[in-house]
């Protein structure tokens, strides 16, 4: 299921969505390979099939991430969209780790249980009364425990470095999560400044706004003054009129 642009719509969006819907076809098949016994040609296909998806879940995790990076290098994308997609992915990665982990879980349980009843004390030798595989003991048949339990360790030891891998995998996703959550809190504390500027320059301009409606006022009341002024000259000068005449 590759990742593939199309034209209608949010391309990235598409692709986040078919990756999902990935993860989830990968867990209905985990649900469906529990149902099935370990030994049986339907567990090994279920299990071989799982993996490949797996590992192209991955991939697209990878190229949704690649995409991401470089949209916003490019400037496709403004910075609050790029974490929001930042987030998106890893949730994706987190629900990678969740798949390698379930996958293995079963692995480490029948690991587990091989372990068990090769040893040589346990109930499953004491209850059958027999070797290892419950055959009656033969002289002339030796079986060869040796092997199979250097088998089981080199299975051990590639089960813990996988579950080492997915620890880091989580880490690196929760450190992600970490530089996302500081860059929010540096955007948020930078939007106050901003807002703290706009409130000292608006108070500024309502300090001078004030200011100009006192000197239209004063100004308006000298308007005033300077016409009685000029009624009561020329009152002054209708009176030496009449007077002369």
């Amino acid at each position: 299921m590759a990742l593939v642009r199309i034209e209608d719509g949010d391309p990235w969006l598409t692709e986040y969505e078919s990756c999902d819907k990935l993860f989830r076809e990968i867990m209905e098949q985990l649900t469906l390979r529990n149902r099935e016994s370990r030994t049986s040609q339907n567990y090994a296909s279920l299990s071989a099939n799982i993996r490949l998806r797996m590992k192209q879940y991955s991939g697209e995790v990878e190229q949704l991430k690649s995409k991401v990076d470089e949209d916003f290098k490019m400037r496709s994308i403004t910075r609050e969209e790029a974490e929001r997609r930042w987030r998106q992915i890893e949730q994706l990665q987190s629900k990678d780790v969740q798949l390698q982990q379930l996958y293995n879980a079963r692995s480490s349980s029948l690991a587990s249980d091989r372990a068990r009843l090769m040893q040589p004390n346990s109930s499953a030798f004491a209850d059958m009364g027999t070797t290892s595989w419950g055959l009656e003991e033969d002289d002339d048949q030796p079986i060869d425990i040796q092997v199979s339990v250097e088998d089981l360790k080199v299975q051990k030891l590639r089960l813990l470095q996988e579950q080492d891998e997915g620890l880091e995998a989580l880490s690196k996703v929760i450190s992600r999560q970490k530089d996302i959550a500081n860059t929010i809190n540096n955007e948020v504390d930078h939007q106050n400044e901003i807002i703290d500027d706009l409130a000292d320059h608006m108070e500024r301009t309502d300090q001078r706004l004030i200011n100009g409606t006192r000197q239209v006022g004063i100004i308006d009341r000298k308007d005033r003054t300077c016409g009685y002024w000029i009624v009561i000259i020329l009152l002054f000068i209708s009176i030496i009129a009449v007077a002369v005449v």
